[in-house]
């Protein structure tokens, strides 16, 4: 294929199309990236972000992609990236459990709190550090790390399947980094919305985050981002919307305010709503399709977008790299 025309397609650019499109680029292969929106208006701006496995399907290869991305994250911290921090936190559960939560699972200093620190209605919780990233520069700069590598301008399109990507991409492999795309895209009917809300404030000095579960999609959380602070959530399953709600941004605040009563009355800057893009497994594969290009599937991480990416970002890397041989 001559040098002017790109080898490889990916479709997305959310943190999981933009990590492996820096992979591929970094890598030497020619990559052009199309995405239905640009990385600042994907869903994946409204990620929290924290470190930790969330609504991702049980894997064999989950453990493994999140400890090769916060090898990643780690490494990042060390060069003095300012959008991502080693942060102090606590999880705590309505539930009566014995074991920490999944996200914390593999997060370090990992220790139970006394029951004088629980707040009202939370049964047990966990003190922990875990990598925090800052979304809306995160994607800048992964963004800018792909086009200094080499990388395409992003052509913005909406592609109605597979087959009509395929023959506007032109390109003998695609990779497909939709989310919740897919589930019309491909169709894959398996990948639905989780939908999630979230309420940026100022920080009145919050230093320490916090996520708190309950029964039935219960979620709270505080991620303090410099002067911001992202408060959230909602765990909506088949929710499509992505408008907010303001009955539920005034929920979020109310709910954060129990948990750390500095955030009650604190200036509203931002709204974001993301969808989840749950399935009952991570979809990780190179499929030949009828035209004779190679799709390799890379979605379907539910809420652990941030925490697979780097991992699923190299071992979709490693099978373009096969099919291009």
């Amino acid at each position: 294929m001559p040098r002017d025309l790109p080898e490889v397609t990916i479709l997305g650019a959310g943190v999981v199309g933009l990590t492996t499109a820096v992979r591929l680029a970094e890598s030497g292969v020619t990559v052009a990236v199309h995405a239905a929106e640009p990385p600042l208006q994907t869903t994946s701006l409204a990620a929290g972000a924290v470190w930790g496995p969330h609504l991702v399907g049980p894997h064999d290869r989950v453990e493994h992609w999140a400890a090769q991305t916060l090898s990643t994250l780690h490494e990042l911290i060390a060069a003095g990236h300012p959008f991502v921090r080693l942060v102090d936190g606590v999880a705590f559960s309505r539930l009566a459990e014995t074991a920490p939560p999944e996200f914390a699972a593999g997060a370090s200093n990992l220790s139970a709190c006394p029951a004088e620190e629980l707040p009202d209605g939370y049964l047990t919780g966990w003190r922990l550090t875990a990598p925090l990233v800052t979304m809306p520069q995160y994607l800048s700069w992964l963004h800018e790390r792909y086009r200094s590598a080499g990388g395409r301008a992003i052509r913005l399109i909406r592609y109605p399947t597979l087959a009509d990507a395929s023959r506007a991409a032109a390109t003998r492999v695609m990779v497909n980094c939709t989310g919740c795309g897919a589930n019309e895209l491909v169709p894959d009917p398996e990948v639905t919305p989780v939908r999630g809300q979230a309420v940026v404030v100022a920080n009145p000095g919050i230093t320490r985050f916090f996520v708190g579960f309950g029964p039935g999609g219960d979620l709270t959380y505080c991620f303090p981002h410099g002067d911001r602070v992202v408060l959230g959530g909602t765990e909506q399953p088949g929710d499509w919307n992505r408008e907010p709600d303001p009955r539920l941004a005034k929920q979020i605040i109310a709910n954060c305010s129990v948990i750390e009563p500095a955030l009650e009355g604190a200036a509203v800057l931002e709204h974001r709503v993301g969808l989840r893009p749950v399935r009952p497994q991570v979809r990780l594969e190179a499929v030949r399709a009828p035209d004779g290009v190679t799709v390799v599937h890379n979605y379907g991480h539910g809420g652990a977008g941030v925490t697979l990416s780097w991992g699923c970002a190299t071992e979709a890397a490693e099978l373009v790299q096969a099919a291009l041989r």
